[in-house]
């Protein structure tokens, strides 16, 4: 075993424990909560068992296992990026929304 793939297996153990806490602490849902250990134990396993990616490769129609995990990697980054666009987006239209609200608040009363 080469010492990245023991880096990726560690790097991988502590990003669940990671997770766990962060789940624990009510930042996560338990779908993210799943999601993210999934994708860490795959990250694991693919570290440890490079022959899963070709497999996997072979499969899909890619030619090499780096391939694939690059070309999955890409689109789950652009996927991650898209729900923080959306997230962002729609606290921006709230904290509009509430400082409109407060600023009608704060009008003098014409009685």
């Amino acid at each position: 075993m080469s010492i990245i793939q023991i880096v990726i297996i560690v790097f991988a153990f502590f990003a669940i424990t990671r997770t766990v806490f962060q789940f624990k602490r009510g930042a996560l849902t338990i779908a993210w909560l799943l999601f993210w250990i999934c994708f860490w134990i795959l990250a694991g396993v693919v570290a440890a068992l490079p022959q899963t990616a070709d497999t996997v490769a072979r499969l899909v129609g890619v030619g090499r296992g780096a391939d694939v995990v690059i070309y999955f990697s890409l689109v789950a980054l652009f996927y991650l990026i898209f729900r923080v666009y959306v997230k962002i987006e729609k606290v921006e239209t709230e904290i509009t929304r509430l400082v409109r609200k407060l600023s009608l608040d704060d009008l003098p009363k014409n009685d």
